[in-house]
């Protein structure tokens, strides 16, 4: 079993694995930049070093000082939370040649499922379900005309290295399918350092469903059900909730069975989410996260698994403990991404915050690493807390959210807690009958 991990990360996603640490008996050393040496996972875990300056790029993704902390402290894993280093294969190679453990899957794994247009045509070799589209990269306008005629507009231009919305364009027509192509090809070499961009057809009004799963590397995987992250602001998930509104018991097990079949199939180790599209009772895969998800609590909720350890207990070797007809999901859990922003323009508001109040009582939980006192940093995620909630309904679950809020209290920046707030009175919202199209239409209107 693994002895001491290293959490390359920050923020709420460092505390929570380390808390997943302590229960398992497990040491933690908490890295951090000069910006975070008053956070809380550094205050709380069993060793610290400071990896640089506030700077990302010199601290948090800093492979030689996070890798010499390792070899420091004595660490013998590192777990990567996600963002920063969390989905980089080289990061994952180097740990393997220094004889210190990745938590979560091999670098030939991340490699595949990080390049959109290889683990496109690896899921439809598994047997996953993919959107109408382009077999690789598009090399000329030329082509991404004639594809887009053969499959009918409008259609998207997305970057094969591409994330979070960065170096995709929609063309609804052929008049604009060359703008198109040509500015997905510049921002995706701006972004990512690659211009290879393939094309796939535009969905009217799909939901975004993604699937948790977990395997051992063994040759073993099981799914926990599904998720909803169809309330989106610039293709950045904001709500998100389980079980899908929009899904049967039938829907679920099918997809749900498919995708785990798959993943037993590649020999994947570890945490993983697959996500598609749903329209019309169909399911057309989009990208596979070889990570934890931000959104992963709404999932412990439903099923009582804790992600984290499980991810602990697979990359120590160990086979899954858990078969899949041990996973009953109960009730209904949703989760709000708290943000220091702004409620309504989203400019951001790093500060010192004054006081805080987290909402507590049955079902709710807060995954935040705040404090009174503590100041938010400028160089960072704006991310400062999730608000998660379970109840044995979805109508209770949103009664129960609606109460958490108005207790929610975080006092000297501003966050989305008052968005929050008015999302949870709009009838599409309480309905459950919302796209991955509707926040933005309903922020415009705002």
């Amino acid at each position: 079993m693994i002895e001491k991990v290293l959490i390359a990360n920050r923020g709420e996603i460092a505390l929570r694995v380390l808390r997943a640490c302590r229960e398992l008996g497990i040491a933690t050393v908490a890295v951090h930049s000069t910006a975070d040496a008053n956070a809380m996972h550094v205050r709380l875990a069993d060793e610290s070093v400071c990896i640089g300056p506030p700077p990302a790029a010199k601290s948090y993704l800093n492979i030689p000082a996070i890798v010499s902390a390792c070899e420091i402290t004595g660490a013998d894993a590192v777990h990567p939370g996600y963002g920063f280093l969390s989905e980089n294969a080289r990061f994952a190679d180097i740990l393997a040649e220094h004889d210190i453990t990745f938590i979560g899957p091999s670098g030939d794994h991340i490699r595949t499922m990080g390049d959109k247009i290889e683990a496109k045509l690896t899921a439809k070799r598994l047997g996953i379900p993919v959107v109408p589209g382009s077999e690789g990269a598009v090399p000329s306008v030329a082509e991404a005309r004639r594809l887009a005629a053969e499959m009918g507009y409008p259609v998207l231009i997305k970057a094969s290295a591409g994330g979070g919305g960065r170096g995709m364009k929609l063309a609804t027509n052929e008049s604009g399918i060359e703008t198109a192509f040509n500015t997905a090809r510049s921002e995706a070499q701006a972004a990512f350092g690659d211009d290879a961009v393939y094309i796939e057809k535009y969905l009217g009004k799909p939901r975004h469903i993604e699937i948790q799963v977990l395997g051992d590397g063994q040759g073993h995987a099981i799914h926990l059900g599904e998720r909803d992250c169809s309330l989106q602001r610039r293709h950045q998930k904001v709500w998100e909730e389980a079980p899908s509104p929009a899904l049967n018991a039938d829907q679920r097990m099918n997809i749900g069975s498919t995708v785990a079949k798959a993943i037993a199939d590649m020999g994947y180790s570890g945490a993983g989410t697959v996500e598609f599209l749903y329209e019309d009772g169909e399911f057309f895969f989009i990208e596979m996260n070889t990570r934890l998800q931000v959104e992963h609590p709404v999932t412990e909720m439903i099923t009582g698994i804790d992600l984290v350890q499980q991810q602990i207990r697979v990359a120590s070797g160990l086979p899954l403990n858990i078969a899949q007809d041990d996973i009953k999901i109960s009730g209904h859990a949703i989760e709000c991404r708290i943000n220091a922003e702004h409620p309504k323009t989203f400019t951001p508001s790093p500060g010192r915050v004054e006081a805080v109040h987290f909402p507590g009582g049955l079902g709710v939980r807060v995954d935040s690493a705040i404090y009174a006192g503590y100041t938010i940093p400028p160089y960072y995620d704006s991310l400062i807390g999730k608000l998660i909630v379970s109840g044995v309904s979805r109508t209770e679950c949103l009664m129960r959210l609606r109460r958490a809020l108005g207790e929610f209290v975080i006092e000297g920046v501003e966050t989305t807690i008052p968005l929050f707030q008015t999302l949870i009175g709009e009838p599409n919202i309480i309905d459950g009958t919302y796209d991955i199209h509707w926040l933005e239409s309903f922020l415009a209107e705002d």
